[in-house]
């Protein structure tokens, strides 16, 4: 599985795709840096991660709308389903490769962090705490993005199914209260608190194992047709 996720990484920085995510996300951050602490005169980094969810909810698309689109697109797929390795192991390898590039923009996020202590002092825990729950929610979004690729051989309709998705869910609360707990973005803010709520990082998770999960069954489906 190294093989595949090396590959898949590699993909990433081989075309425009990894350089306009990183680039998008840390541009439309550092307008929100300014916006949301230095306007104001703040050393709060985690407040810049309510705006940096949004940011996510608009740019995740772009990371994941190809993974299996454009391979049955291209006929690669075809390779793939004959291939020895699992569908399971190349849909975490897919899925890895990508959380990879997650973690990469994270870690760039930090010269913002550093800053921050030039002219402060932030508060570690809540910083640290906020970056994990911005993990989590990156890691749900990602998962889905794959699993609504694997459904079409449509970048563009891969991307629009992921973007409409995110925003339903992110809209879910106004419409009642009792779909607070459905929306990722709702369950992401509140790791910024500096506490992490064992509930939210359970639907977290639960929420990306089974995006994944239904990616290897509907791959595995398709896989068995040929």
């Amino acid at each position: 599985m190294g093989a595949i996720i090396k590959k898949e990484f590699k993909s990433y920085f081989l075309s425009p795709v990894g350089y306009v995510f990183i680039g998008l996300f840390l541009i439309m951050f550092s307008i929100f840096f300014y916006t949301d602490v230095v306007k104001y005169g703040s050393t709060n980094f985690e407040y810049i991660f309510y705006n940096g969810a949004t940011i996510l909810t608009f740019i995740t698309p772009i990371l994941t709308m190809r993974t299996f689109a454009e391979e049955r697109k291209t006929g690669v797929e075809q390779l793939l389903l004959t291939s020895p390795t699992s569908i399971t192991k190349i849909v975490l390898a897919k899925f890895i490769a990508a959380t990879l590039i997650m973690i990469i923009t994270e870690v760039c996020t930090l010269m913002y962090f550093g800053i921050l202590c030039f002219f402060g002092v932030p508060h570690i825990q809540t910083a640290l705490v906020t970056l994990l729950g911005f993990l989590l929610l990156a890691m749900a979004y990602i998962a889905f993005g794959i699993l609504a690729s694997s459904i079409t051989e449509n970048q563009i309709i891969a991307g629009v199914i992921t973007l409409g998705f995110f925003i339903l869910m992110w809209f879910l609360p106004s419409f009642n209260n009792i779909f607070a707990n459905f929306s990722l973005i709702n369950i992401f803010t509140k790791f910024p608190t500096g506490q992490i709520d064992i509930a939210n990082t359970v639907t977290l998770i639960t929420f990306t194992v089974m995006s994944l999960l239904l990616t290897v069954i509907f791959m595995q489906r398709r896989k068995s047709v040929r």
